[in-house]
């Protein structure tokens, strides 16, 4: 992407041409590229603005601060410089004037935050507004499906579950085995000061199949399927590849983005009841070795401490938690641009805010199942 600033000398001073974008949704990178300014700069600056593309109000002010800043110099514009530019230079002689040589570090940090404050909410709102309208093509694509079967794309449907569900079985069962194993033994080592070595048959059963069993499924997918879905979209937008397909008059969201979903949702909860298993495989297991209690005692236990609604209350989370994972994942490999280093940005990105989204929707299921006793 070309630089937003490009200074080159002239014989009377200065020529500072403005190029790409110059709206606020640019603003870090045009902050950067003020900031590696020279700080001695002299003469007569113009500032070409021929190139600069859809300006905004902040980029220009913060450009006018920073030529401020390297006085003496002699500012002048050219090339079809904005219309509000002129306010802005009459905005910028008031303030220095009314603050002059008195003006105090307080009150310019206090602007300072203020203005990286305001940039921040204004820049959460693009991005909140990107993320409906990501979702409201999703939801256009799966409308359009019922009424023409080749939009679901079998293949690709089937390819991903595959790739986000059967080969993750093994790291799926391995660790939900290993923590129940955890817990049920943790938990032998305090029930058993009171005597109620039983209750750990509870503990196992319980915390499994209500939170742990689809919780740690989640987060693994979300590490594993989460990253993959950001990182595969990422190279094609790197590559040009979802360009040509929108010149092809094919649609990237219903050819990359809904089997991903899809997929998804449809693996996750199998892996969840999988995970449910192994993790009661493991409370067994455990019991039997450490407190001596057999499996016949173990599962009738079981079955007194399970209520109608536990593993439906683990169970109905999972695909919920697969549309935030597979749409965190799938939007943030849609946002790639520029170079590999945003590649994996975006992909560290996509990881965590996944597993956020999920953690926090698992609160929010624990306090809504609460209010309904559910």
């Amino acid at each position: 992407m070309t630089d937003p600033l490009a200074l080159e000398p002239q014989s009377d001073g200065w020529r500072l041409k403005l190029r790409g974008d110059w709206s606020l949704a640019a603003m870090p990178r045009i902050d950067a590229q003020l900031a590696s300014l020279p700080k001695a700069l002299h003469g007569n600056v113009v500032c070409d603005w021929t190139d600069a593309q859809a300006p905004g109000i902040s980029p220009a002010w913060a450009l006018l601060r920073r030529l401020a800043e390297a006085e003496p110099l002699a500012v002048r514009h050219a090339g079809n410089p904005p219309h509000f530019l002129e306010l802005l230079e009459k905005l910028h002689v008031e303030r220095h004037a009314a603050y002059g040589a008195q003006s105090t570090e307080p009150a310019l940090e206090l602007e300072r935050i203020v203005g990286r404050l305001g940039r921040w909410s204004v820049l959460q709102g693009v991005h909140a507004r990107g993320v409906i309208v990501f979702l409201g093509r999703i939801a256009t694509v799966v409308g359009q499906a019922f009424s023409r079967s080749s939009a679901w794309r079998i293949s690709s449907l089937t390819r991903h579950i595959y790739e986000t569900g059967i080969t993750a079985i093994p790291i799926v069962a391995l660790i939900a085995f290993l923590i129940s194993v955890i817990v049920a033994y943790l938990g032998a080592q305090q029930l058993s000061r009171f005597g109620a070595d039983i209750f750990v048959v509870d503990l196992v059963t319980i915390a499994t199949l209500r939170e742990m069993g689809v919780l740690l499924t989640s987060i693994i997918v979300a590490g594993r399927s989460g990253s993959a879905f950001a990182a595969e979209i990422g190279v094609m937008e790197l590559n040009e590849e979802t360009d040509a397909l929108r010149a092809m008059g094919m649609n990237p969201v219903e050819l990359l983005v809904v089997p991903r979903v899809l997929a998804l949702v449809i693996a996750l909860p199998l892996l969840t009841v999988i995970a449910d298993a192994m993790g009661l495989a493991g409370g067994g297991l455990l019991s039997l070795i450490n407190l001596h209690i057999p499996l016949p005692q173990f599962t009738a236990r079981m079955r007194e401490s399970l209520s109608s609604t536990t593993f439906w209350s683990g169970l109905v989370k999972a695909p919920v938690f697969a549309i935030l994972i597979a749409m965190v994942g799938t939007y943030r490999g849609m946002q790639v641009r520029d170079s590999a280093r945003e590649l994996g940005r975006l992909t560290t990105v996509a990881v965590v805010q996944s597993i956020f989204m999920v953690i926090l929707a698992d609160a929010l299921f624990a306090v809504l199942f609460v209010q309904i006793n559910f």
